[in-house]
């Protein structure tokens, strides 16, 4: 059975699983195979739960004679990529692709909040942004939706080249290149050119790319783009824009320096043109914005953090680019409510808690701690975790990380993770645990109260175990 065949089953049963766990009534299932897995022999059980059709690559067992509810094809995985292409290809709306090495889920989450206000949009859930997430988020996509906006995760070379092939993006935006995945991708070079992938995908294209000024590396490695369109914190940006407090909540002014232009791809819907700002009906303080002299905007939002400026830049430049006035867009940056413990302040009963542990690297892990240091606070605390997935550089950075603390002006320095642990020495003050077990049991014996703490690590580590002691 063709690809095209195989759209036609989808269109009448638009809902697909690789989960025998999630299946619903009449879902297709695929049966994708992972070092510990095999889906295929769950291809019977999905049908007798419901599933409309299965997809296999190997001889089912036990199964009917001539069922045609199995769809024999030679490789699961390759057949989910090619059915989430062909689907993406009968989309006539605008795709945004994101990727990064920090920020791509928050710049992603905020993105939606301001597209939201106008468009119906449909963006990545959860973390589906790799060769599996990628499809299965394209697949959800319905006929409706006006505006899809695609994260994309690697550790790996090729793997941006991959989801960029998939997704076909109309636009896209590299948030940033930090010293993360360092081991799959050999080294920073390596991810500043896995990265790149995307702005090679646009390039070819001759696509929109949306890049931050603030990253020589950014500006450089786009510089073969003939369609850029600048956010940063220069006068000669499309988009510019300042923080004007962070103490706690991020408090930002920014302006629009020249109208953009049309997409130049033919997947882009004709009405979604960028439109000159209106510079009327912006609401007063809150989260509607407030709107200042000379055809400059503020907002006040709900992040904490300055190194959250190029994220909420990315979003109006998104929000400019499609025609959103600034009343709109400052709507959905304010409204926006940080999750997932991504730059997510919460009050405990006895502490102030910065909550930034969805996951964790050296250049995302250093502009934690310097915006702690910059908040007005009598007494500060820090809980870190190690950061995995830096190969020989693993000790460098950690010991950086270290450095950076015993600069800081803290109560306590809890360092969880058996890199930290190794490295206790160059932090005498520190408190070190080899796991997050072992912090908990000091966190039951030692009541903290009355501090700010931030709380950063990899999520292999497993921090939330230590906020119910917070």
């Amino acid at each position: 059975m063709n690809i095209e065949e195989i759209y036609t089953r989808y269109l009448a049963y638009p809902e697909i699983s690789t989960d025998t766990r999630t299946i619903t009534s009449g879902c297709i299932y695929v049966a994708l195979k992972g070092n510990n897995y095999n889906g295929n022999t769950f291809a019977l059980q999905a049908l007798n739960q419901g599933a409309a059709n299965v997809i296999v690559d190997e001889l089912i067992s036990n199964a009917p004679r001539e069922d045609d509810r199995i769809i024999q094809v030679e490789n699961c995985l390759q057949t989910l990529q090619d059915l989430a292409r062909y689907h993406r290809l009968q989309l006539n709306i605008p795709f945004l692709g994101i990727t990064g090495s920090n920020g791509k889920t928050t710049t992603k989450e905020l993105i939606y909040s301001v597209l939201s206000e106008k468009f119906n949009t449909h963006a990545t859930k959860g973390n589906l942004n790799n060769h599996i997430g990628v499809p299965l988020t394209i697949l959800a996509i319905k006929q409706e939706a006006e505006f899809a906006i695609i994260e994309m995760g690697a550790n790996h070379p090729l793997e941006i080249e991959l989801l960029s092939s998939i997704c076909q993006p109309s636009c896209g935006m590299i948030t940033n290149v930090g010293y993360a995945h360092l081991e799959g991708f050999g080294g920073f070079e390596g991810v500043k050119k896995g990265k790149k992938e995307l702005y090679d995908f646009l390039s070819k294209e001759q696509r929109q790319a949306f890049v931050w000024s603030g990253s020589t590396d950014l500006l450089f490695m786009s510089s073969a783009l003939k369609n850029r369109f600048f956010y940063g914190s220069s006068v000669s940006d499309q988009i510019q824009g300042e923080v004007l407090s962070a103490d706690p909540f991020l408090h930002i002014r920014w302006k629009q320096h020249t109208p953009g232009a049309d997409l130049t791809t033919p997947k882009a819907a004709s009405n979604n043109t960028v439109q000159r700002l209106e510079t009327s009906g912006v609401n007063s303080p809150g989260t509607n914005g407030v709107k200042s002299p000379e055809d400059t905007f503020e907002v006040i939002t709900q992040l904490t953090g300055r190194y959250n400026l190029p994220n909420l830049l990315a979003a109006i430049s998104i929000g400019v680019y499609f025609g959103l006035s600034p009343k709109e867009i400052n709507q959905g940056l304010g409204s926006y409510q940080p999750a997932n413990n991504r730059s997510q302040l919460q009050k405990s009963a006895h502490n102030d808690l910065i909550l930034d542990f969805y996951n964790a690297n050296p250049s995302s892990m250093q502009a934690a701690l310097e915006n702690l240091d910059q908040l007005n606070h009598p007494q500060k605390m820090v809980i870190l975790g190690d950061m995995f997935e830096l190969g020989e550089e693993s000790a460098k950075e950690h010991e950086a990380i270290l450095g950076i603390v015993r600069n800081m002006n803290l109560g306590r320095a809890l360092l969880i993770g058996p890199a930290f642990l190794k490295l206790k020495h160059l932090l005498p003050a520190g408190i070190f645990f080899e796991s997050a077990a072992e912090a908990e049991v000091y966190l039951k014996a030692h009541l903290v109260e009355d501090n700010l703490i931030l709380i950063k690590g990899s999520r292999g580590i497993k921090l939330e175990k230590l906020q119910p002691y917070l």
